[in-house]
């Protein structure tokens, strides 16, 4: 019975690393071609020139493009209102299938891993001891309300996009320190990244699509297009382009614990999401020929600040004496090995993360440097799960400096 009972949690473990790793793909090749479509035509619109030949101009385009690429050479053309004395092209081409699909995977991968796994990766009980159902409460909620609040700040300063921009900026910097203050430090990234993200697919599903359609539907019926939808759909498109480069330096933030499991770790989350609005407004100056090299200059200082205020430190706590191997094989088998082991017994978990066991002494030790490294961290054990005190991160501290 017990034996059958294993083997159904591990298939169950093994079926979520599958569809946690499709789904993972599928989210990468969405948010490509979403942000690959997003990027070209915001240098398309910020490049156009004057059209060449007045027939053009007559024709209604209000600018164009030529570009090589691929063995041929190409012409845009924007008809801000549509084409004049002529109808409006029947198959036009939509890009929103894209934003979508992107939206719809990863929330699909923040229910598999966050939800799912709330008690691992969702939940820090040294942040605050939440129930699972509390920790989704709050997954959801910042998404939801995240979109509320900032669709109802642009409606209410209308027409002010410089103050609107630096209060969505004191938003973000809110919803990062609040997050911290309630999730697991790698939770708190994610979730930052998903409220914004939202609010990205949000703009296309609710202003800019159905604004679009209105304005095609006008020209079809040949009468002046209300400018109103393309205004609002053309400051949701750049909230987008600006939202862009945070959002996926997040997607990554995972990989590099130095980063989010920081004591300050929403402040150096700000800090780079900075730098990265600055990187993208160098080139979206630099596609209408006033690129602005103070940007990015700026961008690499603040992201080389925060290589220094990263910098490893000190663990807390002090071990005077040397660490035998048996003091190291009893903190890794009562706080590691329950998830890196041949078969671990962490619910979760078919297999040690990243293959990594530390069940005998040769395996610690040929993992000595990551070891160090993460518990130093504090990014392992996950969630603190197994409640690692600051005393034994200082005894692998010490156990490592030995080996060296």
């Amino acid at each position: 019975m017990a034996t059958r009972l294993f083997e159904s949690y591990l298939m169950e473990a093994y079926l979520l690393d599958w569809i946690n790793l499709l789904l993972r793909w599928l989210h990468l090749i969405a948010g490509v071609a979403w942000i690959g479509a997003s990027f070209y035509f915001v240098m398309l619109d910020s490049s156009l020139s004057r059209p060449a030949r007045a027939q053009d101009e007559q024709r209604g385009v209000t600018g164009e493009l030529w570009a090589v690429h691929g063995g041929g050479v190409y012409q845009s053309q924007k008809f801000l209102l549509g084409p004049v004395g002529e109808p409006l092209a029947e198959k036009l081409h939509w890009s929103k299938w894209e934003a979508y699909t992107t939206w719809l995977s990863g929330m699909g991968l923040l229910i598999v891993i966050y939800w799912f796994g709330a008690g691992t990766y969702l939940i820090d009980a040294q942040v605050m001891a939440l129930s699972p159902a509390g920790g989704i409460a709050i997954s959801a909620g910042v998404i939801v309300v995240g979109w509320i609040v900032y669709n109802l700040l642009c409606q209410a300063m209308k027409g002010r996009d410089s103050a609107l921009a630096g209060v969505l900026f004191a938003l973000v910097c809110l919803v990062s320190w609040g997050l911290f203050q309630l999730l697991s430090a790698r939770a708190a990234y994610l979730h930052t990244g998903a409220m914004m993200g939202s609010i990205m697919a949000a703009n296309v599903f609710f202003h800019i699509i159905p604004g679009q359609k209105k304005v095609v539907s006008q020209m079809r019926a040949g009468e002046t297009p209300d400018a109103e939808p393309g205004i609002i759909g053309k400051q949701r498109s750049v909230h987008n382009t600006y939202f862009t480069l945070p959002v996926l330096f997040i997607m990554i933030s995972s990989h590099y614990p130095m980063t989010y499991s920081h004591e300050n770790g929403w402040l150096v989350l700000i800090f780079i999401m900075l730098a990265g609005v600055l990187i993208r407004q160098y080139f979206v100056l630099r596609h209408g020929g006033n690129a602005n090299p103070a940007l990015p200059a700026v961008a690499v200082i603040l992201l080389l600040s925060m290589v220094w205020y990263l910098s490893p430190k000190a663990v807390d706590g002090t071990v005077s004496a040397a660490v035998s191997e048996d003091q190291i094989s009893q903190i890794m088998n009562s706080r590691c090995v329950s998830c890196h082991a041949a078969s671990p017994t962490q619910p979760g978990f078919a297999e040690a993360p990243l293959g990594l066991v530390f069940e005998t002494p040769a395996q610690i030790a040929q993992n000595a440097a990551r070891i160090a490294t993460t518990v130093q961290s504090k990014y392992m054990p996950i969630g603190n799960l197994t409640g690692m005190t600051d005393q034994e991160r200082a005894v692998v501290a010490t156990w490592f400096a030995q080996q060296q």
